[in-house]
């Protein structure tokens, strides 16, 4: 079996209420099942669902084992760790895996922050699981079990990996949080810092940077991107944020020959009733041009790929 879970897929911050009540309010939180082994990326408020969910229905086949994979350590994508019951269970054994962004400062530092007195009633000692921590740069991770994870580093503004799992024959990939790269020197030959030839090389690197995210995921059976803005969203005033439209995100994953994409990261703002539309919108759009399939993830979707 090589199923996945979304247990939460809003970007920024958690918004519950009736007007996410189909796509969900909880930030970024997917479980990954290769076979008996239990794979999590994210530990933003969508895990203390799925934390619930395996101490009932986990613990009567023994400990609860599990990686967790952090894609980075914005407050929304690691809110959750603290409410994940399993770490208050003897027993467990987890492995976090992540990136670091101060050199100063471990893995186990940055998520430990949240386990202090001054947020929280419990410290990270005095928790009853047995957590490892491990440091991720770009690199190919053999989990054992058949089980392979690739990274690569994405375009955020704090260092931010995608993931691609390799299970079976089949590959799961995610891209998020991510924007695609662009060229920072000035292009307009009036500008007066324009120099024709930095101009050029800024636009080959950018593009070089894109075509490798794009190889990262080419070919994959389900690919869940970054869409928290429309392309006129983004235009407007959201380039340097660190995210990505639906629109770069559809076309990208196309040119990749991605078989099935879920639109993820939803913005905060956006309610059950525009994402709904924006759905059907871009399906009538790519109905007979291209064999992707393209959905606007849910929480609570589950996708066997």
């Amino acid at each position: 079996m090589f199923e996945i879970t979304i247990w939460g897929d809003r970007g920024s911050m958690p918004v519950p209420g009736p007007d996410t009540v189909i796509f969900g309010g909880n930030t970024s939180c997917i479980e990954i099942r290769c076979g008996s082994r239990i794979l999590i990326i994210d530990a933003g408020s969508g895990i203390r669902g799925l934390g619930d969910h395996l101490a009932r229905t986990e613990l009567k086949n023994g400990p609860i084992r599990a990686d967790i994979f952090l894609t980075h350590t914005h407050w929304d994508h690691i809110m959750g760790f603290p409410m994940f019951t399993p770490i208050y269970i003897p027993g467990t054994q987890l492995k976090v895996h992540g990136p670091v962004n101060f050199e100063d400062e471990t893995l186990e530092q940055i998520i430990g922050t949240q386990l202090s007195y001054r947020y929280w009633p419990v410290r990270q000692d005095e928790l009853a699981a047995k957590i490892q921590y491990e440091s991720l740069r770009e690199t190919l991770l053999d989990l054992g079990d058949g089980i392979k994870v690739r990274t690569k580093y994405l375009n955020h503004p704090v260092l931010c990996l995608g993931y691609r799992v390799e299970y079976e024959g089949k590959s799961f990939v995610t891209v998020y949080d991510h924007e695609p790269y662009s060229n920072l020197f000035p292009t307009d030959p009036t500008h007066p810092d324009y120099d024709a030839s930095i101009a050029l090389e800024g636009d080959n690197a950018a593009r070089e940077e894109n075509e490798r995210i794009e190889n990262f995921y080419a070919g994959a059976d389900l690919l869940v991107h970054d869409t928290q803005y429309t392309a006129k969203e983004y235009t407007l005033n959201k380039v340097g944020w660190g995210h990505s439209s639906f629109e770069y995100a559809i076309n990208a994953a196309s040119r990749s020959k991605v078989k099935k994409l879920l639109l993820f990261h939803h913005d905060p703002n956006r309610g059950d009733t525009e994402l709904q539309e924006l759905e059907l919108f871009y399906q009538a759009k790519l109905q007979s041009r291209t064999p992707l399939q393209v959905q606007v993830s849910r929480e609570g979707m589950k996708v066997r790929i």
